[in-house]
């Protein structure tokens, strides 16, 4: 007993010397008893071993390495994320550029197609302003030059000449047209079948025609201004052209000035024109015809006949053809203001025509090819309006029956060397049901036609002459 005094009195000294470095505690334990807890800080260490296991140390370093693996993960997949976003960023600034591309493209396509629909519907208006205005009364014969061809008349030109106070005068006054629009008219269809004639054929010289073979189509016109038109080739080539060139007229539209040339067939089946003209005075119709370096035509609304020479490009004569009706008086059946058509044969340039005193039947005036002059006129008993077209091959007119139907025939003919005519059956075909032309081109011996738009051509056999 007194040792236990003697103890807790020592403990006390030294717990006053040194309570500054110990300290006593008491609480519970897991298992809620009570413990009692007495430190005193170690005079001669200043840290304690580490006395946690290896078992724990081996957990925090498994646990510091997960967390070390999730940083660099972490770190790592953030530069992905970023080199994904620059591969979206790039996808995006192509689409993006490929859909201003596009709007681009729509907007232009958008603005031919309006420009498409405003020459529509000015042709439209056009045609319904043809339609319904009245005609005007205007001298059927003009002396002078048209505004912006010049003053004077030029040193080629030629012109009939008459007495003074010679009554005759190239005008009708009986006549005057009425209606402007482009005319078309309704043929009376007659066909004759006939078996294919066998007479022997005369492949240089001249004979009478026996057989017409099927059209061929080279060409078929790009727009409406193409539905008529007149295609040829000169037989008598002159310089610049060449004799494989072709010419080609789109005679639809009031202002037909532009003729087109081709190097050859092949040039004008793939439509790439070599040389393209603009013709002083507007054409009438499809009737123009080329030779020896020049195109003929028909000035339009008159009965002026004008030689352009393709070398100077440029009027070489004009002349009015006396008497002959013109801008719808006399046309081919199917219309067109087909009154004067040029034809171009073995024997040389022709006019097929018609005027009053022939009251309506065909009139064939050869003419001279420099100034235009009537050498001799033919009148037959072949009423113009009742043919759909003519042609010339070796001195005879050729007339075929129906513009529109399939198969058709040459129906008749006219010898200028006996001055007969007389009634054939030659069988023809329009593939197209519409043909507004129809030439002999002797450099070819074939025959050049204009179908609904197309540009055929037809084989032909002569007989041989007697």
């Amino acid at each position: 007993m007194q040792f236990l005094m003697i103890m807790w009195i020592s403990s006390l000294l030294l717990g006053t010397q040194a309570q500054n470095t110990a300290s006593f505690s008491r609480g519970n334990d897991r298992n809620r008893r009570c413990q009692y807890t007495f430190t005193v800080d170690s005079p001669t260490e200043s840290s304690c071993p580490a006395t946690a296991s290896s078992a724990e140390i081996e957990s925090l370093k498994s646990r510091l390495g997960l967390v070390e693996a999730l940083i660099t993960r972490l770190t790592g997949g953030e530069t992905s994320v970023t080199g994904a976003q620059s591969e979206l960023r790039t996808a995006y600034s192509q689409v993006t550029g490929e859909r201003d591309r596009l709007k681009q493209e729509k907007a232009r396509l958008a603005q031919q197609v309006e420009q498409l629909q405003q020459t529509v519907e000015e042709l439209r208006r056009e045609a319904e302003r043809l339609r319904s205005r009245p005609c005007p009364q205007q001298p059927l014969y003009d002396s002078s030059h048209q505004a912006g061809t010049g003053t004077s008349q030029s040193h080629l030109v030629s012109r009939p000449s008459r007495p003074q106070g010679d009554p005759s005068n190239l005008r009708d006054p009986s006549w005057s047209y009425s209606s402007p629009a482009y005319q078309e008219l309704k043929a009376d269809i007659a066909e004759f079948p006939a078996p294919r004639p066998e007479d022997p054929e005369d492949s240089k010289g001249c004979g009478e025609l026996v057989w017409v073979g099927e059209p061929v189509s080279h060409r078929k016109a790009d727009s409406i201004a193409g539905r008529y038109g007149v295609w040829m080739q000169d037989a008598e080539a002159a310089g610049p052209y060449g004799s494989n060139m072709l010419w080609r007229i789109d005679s639809v539209g009031t202002e037909v000035r532009q003729l087109y040339g081709y190097e050859d067939m092949d040039q004008l089946s793939r439509g790439f024109p070599a040389k393209v003209l603009l013709l002083p005075e507007a054409v009438e119709s499809t009737g123009a015809a080329m030779y020896r370096g020049s195109l003929y035509y028909q000035r339009r609304r008159s009965r002026t006949l004008i030689r352009f020479e393709l070398g100077s490009e440029s009027v070489a004569a004009r002349r009015e053809l006396p008497h002959a009706g013109f801008h719808g008086q006399y046309p081919y059946s199917w219309g067109g203001y087909t009154d004067i058509d040029f034809a171009v044969d073995e024997s040389g340039l022709w006019v097929i025509y018609s005027t009053n005193k022939a009251k309506g039947a065909i009139v064939i005036s050869q003419l001279d090819p420099h100034t235009l002059e009537v050498k001799k006129s033919w009148e037959t008993n072949i009423r113009k309006s009742t043919v759909a077209n003519a042609f010339m091959i070796c001195g005879r007119l050729y007339t075929v029956a129906s513009y529109a139907s399939p198969n058709t025939t040459v129906n008749y003919s006219f010898d200028t060397a006996t001055s007969q005519s007389k009634a054939v059956a030659i069988p023809f075909q329009n593939r197209y049901r519409y043909n507004s032309m129809i030439d002999y081109t002797p450099s070819q011996r074939k025959l050049f036609a204009w179908d609904n738009y197309y540009m055929v051509s037809y084989d032909i056999r002569l007989g041989k002459q007697q």
